[in-house]
């Protein structure tokens, strides 16, 4: 079957990591081009594919099918509307947009042109997302009441890096890690109701927010989502608290590690299991009180571009449609309008079913 000649648009931590192995190593995707603008790097270990100078030399390519836009995310809205407008299918990076208006227009578009976006939500294909999932899927915790979903890393030292901690929109951890843990939440429990939030900047050095804390407000269940820089004791990456009992679930998933050391993705099981339980269920299942270690399965991002393949063909449904991140986008809006003015933001129904979209965010640096 011939294969579908795909373009990376950087070959940044993003491209080296999270794509072109996953790209070079899918029998259906041949990775076809990566842009560097002045380095060959990439020549080492992909040396077939042609290396551009520039997107615009590399979206004015008509062999290419696929085009990956892995780029800072101030760079999302142009370039995949360009690439849509050329032609192109297109996988876009997280966080989708810098806000809801760029990435409702961007799934316009796409719809309009009856092209093919996707956004790469690869903490879907998590292990340990797949473990919590589980436990929510089969109910053995009763009605749920509260819910903590948390990713927290330890870098007290500024990157540098403007584009994600500078005054640029789209820059910070809110829209960085949180774009992640929205998208979890949505998927396991819809559009909430209200949410309110808590963002600032914790670190010297840094003008774009390290730390936040939202809570998604639903009929009766709570949702916290947090994330901090400054955080060396590592938490338990989500906490599930229902009538029946309580489930805690680290996050143990082995890929980003295996991906550093080299190691090539496949879709069989490439990943080594897990050498001890990462999971912990406390309930009561017919009548009788568990608690009970558990331990995840491994989780695999090849099943995300094995998934936009039978997109593309026709054999099932977009994995991450652009749908889904307008949404994980007017989330990230109305936190921002939350924390600014430190009140409680009525989320009304989905953003699709709006007549008019929530408000503009209010980020660092603007006068609000």
């Amino acid at each position: 079957m011939q294969q579908i000649k795909t373009g990376i648009c950087s070959y940044g931590m993003s491209g080296k990591l999270f794509h072109a192995p996953f790209i070079e190593n899918h029998p259906n995707f041949e990775l076809s081009g990566i842009v560097e603008r002045h380095k060959n790097d990439s020549r080492e270990r992909y040396p077939n594919a042609r290396i551009y100078r520039s997107f615009e030399e590399l979206i004015a390519d008509p062999a290419l099918e696929l085009i990956v836009v892995n780029t800072p995310v101030q760079t999302h809205f142009e370039y995949v509307k360009a690439a849509l407008l050329a032609g192109k299918k297109v996988i876009a990076e997280k966080p989708f947009t810098t806000n809801g208006d760029e990435a409702e227009e961007l799934d316009r578009i796409a719809k309009e042109t009856n092209g093919f976006l996707s956004v790469y939500q690869n903490r879907r294909y998590d292990g340990d997302f797949g473990a919590l999932k589980n436990i929510v899927h089969q109910g053995v915790l009763g009605e749920l009441v509260e819910v903590q979903i948390r990713y927290d890393r330890y870098r007290v030292d500024p990157s540098g890096k403007e584009h994600k901690e500078g005054e640029l929109a789209g820059a910070g951890n809110l829209h960085d890690l949180g774009s992640h843990l929205i998208d979890q939440a949505l998927q396991l429990f819809g559009w909430p109701k209200a949410l309110f939030a808590d963002i600032c900047v914790m670190r010297e050095g840094v003008k774009a927010n390290d730390y936040f804390e939202l809570i998604l407000m639903y009929q009766k269940m709570r949702v916290r989502l947090k994330a901090s820089l400054v955080a060396r004791a590592q938490y338990p990456g989500y906490i599930l608290n229902g009538m029946l009992g309580s489930f805690m679930q680290e996050r143990s998933d082995l890929q980003e590690q295996q991906l550093l050391a080299n190691v090539n993705p496949s879709m069989g099981n490439w990943c080594p299991p897990l050498s001890q339980p990462d999971g912990f269920l406390h309930a009561t299942i017919n009548g009788l009180e568990v608690k009970q270690s558990t331990t995840s399965s491994s989780g695999n991002y090849m099943f995300y571009y094995d998934d936009v393949y039978k997109a593309i063909t026709g054999q099932a449904a977009n994995p991450v449609p652009a749908s889904d991140a307008v949404k994980t986008m007017r989330i990230i809006d109305a936190a921002f309008k939350s924390s600014a003015e430190k009140r409680v933001i009525d989320l009304g129904i989905e953003p699709f079913l709006l007549k008019h979209p929530l408000p503009s965010p209010l980020y660092p640096g603007d006068k609000g």
